[in-house]
């Protein structure tokens, strides 16, 4: 499958459920700060699930930020690429009901995966009801950019801070 373009960033979460709102937050950062060359898209998919299959499609290469249950600390960053991603768990890798995983499979199954796919994981303090992030979420937004940053630029794209905004 030919793709129409190279690389998007989709952070997915729920904003209404303090640190499920990471990955729009992340998203949103990255879009009010920086500017990239060449130019890649940048995506709040909020609670899309499977509303998120186009831009799988679409694109060659593609980050995704979530939170995780890892079962670790509340803070631990990791990131998965690739086969490293499991299809399915007996509980969910993500906490959304719909998860990553769910649009992961069925894209799979159409053979709509992007020559590239990356998950941002980080494992939340608190998912109950709020707007704001917690204090360990909040702490960890700096180094949880770096690492997408960083991925980037091996990706070939020049990543300059414009403003810093949160």
């Amino acid at each position: 499958m030919e793709r129409s373009m190279d690389i998007c960033i989709i952070g997915v979460g729920n904003i209404l459920m303090q640190d499920e709102g990471i990955g729009p937050k992340v998203a949103e950062i990255l879009r009010k700060n920086y500017t990239f060359e060449p130019n890649i898209e940048i995506i709040d998919g909020g609670t899309l699930g499977l509303d998120l299959l186009p831009y799988i499609e679409k694109y060659k290469k593609i980050i995704i930020i979530d939170v995780v249950d890892f079962g670790k600390e509340p803070g631990f960053i990791k990131i998965l690429r690739g086969e490293e991603i499991p299809p399915y768990l007996k509980t969910k890798l993500s906490v959304h009901h719909v998860g990553v995983q769910d649009l992961l499979e069925v894209a799979r199954l159409m053979g709509y995966m992007p020559e590239e796919l990356v998950l941002a994981g980080i494992q939340p303090e608190s998912i109950d009801l709020g707007l704001d992030l917690s204090p360990t979420m909040v702490g960890k937004l700096n180094e949880l950019i770096e690492e997408i940053l960083k991925i980037l630029n091996n990706w070939g794209i020049k990543c300059v801070l414009q403003s810093l905004q949160k």
